[in-house]
């Protein structure tokens, strides 16, 4: 397993392990907390593990956590999702960026999102389970939501979405949610 910076969000970094493949399918390691360490991240910090499981065109997002926020390790366990992540850290070199990934069962590749991104993504198969390493335990009066076709963001999602939770569909534009963290 290697980790590769993602230069357009910093702290971002991706995970690409080297799957053992035969006849009988494969075989890949999803975490290593030596290279985790060799990047600065505390591998002891992990708190929770999680899992959703997405129909093809389902969207998850915009989210991120307020207070301090919450650091994760995102990977596509099966099936495929487009993945996005938003630096809404202030003092951020790269503060409003974003990077999209195709994240996949086939490869594995983790995506470590750092405290204080907006994190959401798309299923583009049927289905998509995503799983979550995350390094507090959930609080739900902490949860933030960005609108997912926010004008300003202009997230290309790639498919027709199909479904979409309430809180989604009512979240507030990035400008709201940045004032109200000022």
């Amino acid at each position: 397993m290697k980790a590769f910076p993602v230069p357009a969000i910093a702290g971002t970094y991706l995970f690409v392990p080297t799957p053992h493949a035969d006849e009988r399918g494969f075989f890949s390691r999803t975490f290593d907390r030596e290279v985790a360490k060799s990047v600065g991240i505390d591998p002891d910090a992990f708190t929770q593990d999680s899992v959703s499981r997405s129909a093809i065109g389902v969207l998850r997002g915009m989210h991120l956590r307020a207070g301090d926020g919450e650091s994760k390790l995102v990977r596509c366990s099966y099936g495929e999702v487009f993945d996005v992540v938003v630096d809404l850290r202030p003092d951020s070199p790269t503060f409003r960026n974003q990077e999209y990934f195709t994240l996949s069962g086939s490869t594995q590749v983790s995506v470590y999102i750092p405290a204080g991104c907006a994190h959401g993504f798309q299923a583009l198969t049927d289905p998509a389970d995503v799983s979550y390493r995350i390094d507090r335990p959930h609080d739900p009066s902490e949860d933030v939501t960005i609108a997912f076709d926010d004008p300003e963001l202009a997230i290309p999602w790639p498919i027709p979405i199909t479904l979409i939770s309430e809180r989604d569909k009512q979240a507030p534009s990035l400008d709201q949610v940045l004032k109200i963290s000022r």
